[in-house]
């Protein structure tokens, strides 16, 4: 590459890596001492945003905007309504969105953008409560605000001062702060934040039940109990599961023969095709009702070593079957 020719000019720094250690240590340290200075206004926000009836609404404008952005998907995520309104936009009807009932979280480092301290006024007329988040406590927008939290920093991670760096870091890390410490206020469980990410790992070990998993119908191996070793082998080989379930005249479920049955029998020279099944059938299965997290089945396969089981009803009658195929299928595993 030319350099001269792109106008690109190369300085050859042998302290890269050192100088980029630099920056993190000193981010961090803004951080730590960031930490330091939580207290009373920090608990007042955490209940100022426990006590909204309505929507969180987080604006900011340019770096501030990205971070408003991302603390508004963290709180999205674990429990609290919320999404990101540009400022500029508001002023030209996004401010309808806004209602009596929400808390409107307003990011500026220097607290005197001027796209949100024009629309303070109207957010007050709509009824709205404001918490701001900025590097200055005697700036108009932390005057404005309801409850002030400060991000300041020393200075920017930026050799120049000028590129938001130190100061955006300790935004977004107050945000996540605001976040966690009102999913802990709310008792919020791992389960409710499946709920908001369906098409995650976690959401879909889960949120995702046997009935989801399971096969039904005629792909339900099943034979009764004065059933053969031979209709037991049809059933295992046309079904494909590696194994079928044994049931009573009422439908339960009282044994489970597998493959690996059969091979144990045949090699200990013991069985013949018109062995009655319920003499060599496992006489205790392993059963799981639809409606339990198919999670548990990886589990008791993991614990008990087995690769398929049957799925019962609240009467305890068989409605299903399914194997470690079908929970990678389903992505449970």
């Amino acid at each position: 590459m030319n350099t001269a020719k792109s106008g690109v000019h190369l300085v050859k720094n042998p302290d890269i890596v050192s100088r980029a250690r630099g920056i993190l240590l000193h981010e961090a340290d803004e951080i730590r001492q960031l930490a330091d200075r939580i207290g009373n206004a920090f608990e007042a926000a955490v209940r100022m945003i426990l006590e909204c009836r309505g929507r969180v609404v987080v604006t900011g404008m340019g770096k501030s905007g990205h971070i408003g952005g991302k603390i508004a998907a963290t709180l999205a995520s674990t429990g609290t309504p919320a999404f990101f309104m540009h400022p500029a936009e508001a002023s030209h009807g996004d401010l309808g969105m806004i209602t009596a009932e929400d808390v409107v979280i307003a990011l500026s480092n220097s607290g005197e953008s001027d796209e949100i301290i024009n629309i303070l006024p109207a957010i007050r007329r709509i009824g709205a409560r404001v918490l701001s988040i900025t590097g200055r406590e005697d700036s108009t927008l932390s005057r404005e605000s309801e409850v002030h939290l400060s991000a300041a920093v020393s200075h920017e991670a930026c050799p120049l001062g000028l590129a938001p760096t130190a100061s955006t870091t300790a935004a977004l890390a107050l945000g996540d702060a605001l976040a966690l410490c009102v999913l802990d206020s709310r008792e919020f469980t791992a389960e409710d934040f499946a709920r908001s990410h369906p098409g995650g790992n976690l959401g879909r070990r889960l949120l995702v039940r046997v009935k989801d998993v399971m096969r039904t119908g005629e792909a339900v191996p099943s034979i009764h109990e004065q059933a053969t070793i031979q209709e037991a082998i049809a059933q295992i080989s046309s079904k494909g599961m590696g194994f079928t379930a044994i049931i009573d005249h009422g439908q339960r479920p009282v044994g489970i023969f597998t493959d690996g049955d059969l091979r144990r029998l045949f090699m200990q020279g013991n069985t013949h095709a018109q062995t009655p099944i319920h003499t060599v059938m496992n006489h205790q299965p392993r059963l799981l009702n639809t409606q339990q997290m198919a999670v548990e089945a990886v589990n008791m396969m993991e614990q008990y070593k087995i690769n398929g089981f049957m799925a019962v009803n609240d009467q305890q009658q068989l409605v299903g079957a399914f194997n470690m195929h079908d929970l990678l299928k389903a992505k449970v595993v």
